[in-house]
């Protein structure tokens, strides 16, 4: 397998990256999703807000690689057999996921440094606070954190549901251009 893309696939570095981030949304949905029935008062409730943190982090990190690939390395670009309202709806989600890969965790960041000190990195080293901001900031944060990644998960869902159909049903071979 190529480490680059080709004309006519993805390679090894886009699905790694490509994967990787699908395991961290997943991983992180759950784990928020397990963390807001916690108690304050639970004996996880600080460790899975550190986990949550920094694979929040990892992800941003993740993102940021995904990014200047796409940048600076060919894309196989969309199969010809797409309808022109299947191409446009492609083009769409790819860039409201890229949109949210970003905004989820520096939303993330901005409330957990919303009091001006910064967090740790699995126990490892401390993420700083860049600047600290008001209540109404941080609880606008807050929000935009909450609804950005149900969002996300809707086109996720759509993005998996479309790759699926034109795999299964279509016949088109999308799905394989992305497995390993």
């Amino acid at each position: 397998m190529a480490l680059r893309n080709t004309a006519t696939g993805y390679g090894l570095v886009s699905k790694l990256l490509h994967w990787l981030i699908a395991g961290c949304i997943l991983g992180l949905t759950g784990l928020g999703w397990w963390m807001v029935g916690l108690s304050y008062y639970d004996s996880w409730y600080n460790r899975g807000l550190e986990l949550h943190r920094a694979i929040g982090m990892i992800a941003l990190l993740l993102a940021s690689l995904f990014l200047v690939w796409k940048l600076i390395s060919r894309s196989p670009g969309l199969q010809s057999e797409l309808a022109p309202w299947e191409k446009l709806g492609a083009r769409a989600a790819h860039g409201i996921l890229l949109l949210a890969m970003f905004a989820i965790p520096v939303t993330g960041y901005a409330i957990s440094t919303s009091a001006g000190s910064g967090f740790t990195f699995f126990g490892l080293f401390e993420v700083p606070a860049l600047l600290s901001i008001s209540d109404a900031a941080r609880d606008l944060a807050i929000e935009l954190h909450y609804y950005i990644a149900y969002g996300l998960l809707g086109v996720v869902a759509v993005h998996a549901g479309a790759a699926i159909k034109h795999q299964f049903i279509d016949k088109h071979g999308t799905l394989r251009r992305m497995l390993f």
